[in-house]
């Protein structure tokens, strides 16, 4: 527990700006899991559906410096990558 006035406001703004931290981590974390399981059960349709929301959490959590910029890129490269891989593989 911190002594001084300035640590125990440190301690206040780290708690506060962490929970709002987790709220932009877990948008994120949960629209890509969703988009696995679609991708799983072979609905391309409905993740491609899903991809700009994907996007829009991704580039909002990078922004906020949640994530890097580069990793946000790299998430949505390897879910577009996916996508493609699925869409090719299923028989038109």
């Amino acid at each position: 527990m911190p002594i001084l006035s300035a640590g125990k406001k440190a301690m206040r703004q780290n708690t506060v700006r962490r929970a709002r931290n987790l709220t932009y981590k877990k948008q994120y974390r949960r629209l890509l899991k969703e988009a696995r399981v679609l991708l799983g059960k072979g609905d391309t349709n409905a993740t491609e559906k899903l991809l700009p929301d994907i996007y829009k959490a991704l580039d909002k959590s990078a922004k906020r410096h949640i994530l890097k910029k580069n990793t946000a890129s790299r998430y949505k490269s390897g879910i577009t990558k996916a996508i493609a891989r699925a869409r090719s593989a299923t028989p038109s």
